[in-house]
């Protein structure tokens, strides 16, 4: 039995959510987005709330049944505050900078880095040493967030790259003579 999977998705107010099918869409004050629940898995609105439960006992209605409770969390989530990761630059000379709809990178590489920032997705630079990445859908702020600090990760000797705000690097000793 999913333990996360029986509580109901409470709808707050402001947003506005609509169960079509097996299609769930809902709109906010910071957007709309949508999430097409599995078959082996029923939703219905009612009360304020969403509710999911498993069509079947089987195993694969039991897995899909907290996923899929977990995925209108984060859409509700989405739509009213967002969601937000940020990253730190680590090593001399490493620096991010924000020049249109792109992000320029400086990490050590004989040249610079340029990521497009996708659609839906808002990047800010603070300080040069520090990316923020902020959306509404939480697996495009996620892999955003991967794919910059993919650019060169943090190495375990000294700590230089790109690693996510609070992340601890196990450090390495270093050679010894």
């Amino acid at each position: 039995m999913s333990r996360i999977g029986k509580k109901p998705v409470a709808v707050p107010s402001g947003v506005t959510a609509t169960v079509d099918g097996q299609l769930v869409k809902v709109k906010g004050s910071k957007g709309e987005l949508s999430f097409e629940v599995p078959e082996n898995v029923s939703v219905s609105h009612a009360d304020g709330a969403i509710s999911v439960m498993p069509r079947d006992e089987t195993k694969r209605a039991r897995a899909m049944w907290g996923m899929s409770r977990s995925q209108v969390a984060n859409l509700v989530q989405g739509v009213t505050a967002g969601y937000e990761k940020k990253l730190e630059i680590n090593g001399v000379g490493y620096k991010a900078a924000i020049a249109g709809p792109v992000l320029k990178l400086s990490l050590g590489f004989s040249h610079d880095v340029d990521y497009p920032i996708p659609q839906g997705i808002q990047i800010t630079t603070p300080k040069p040493t520090e990316i923020v990445v902020t959306g509404i859908d939480k697996q495009k702020v996620g892999q955003t967030a991967a794919e910059i600090r993919d650019f060169r990760g943090p190495e375990p000797y000294k700590g230089k790259g790109v690693k996510y705000a609070g992340e601890f690097i196990f450090r390495k000793e270093g050679k010894k003579k």
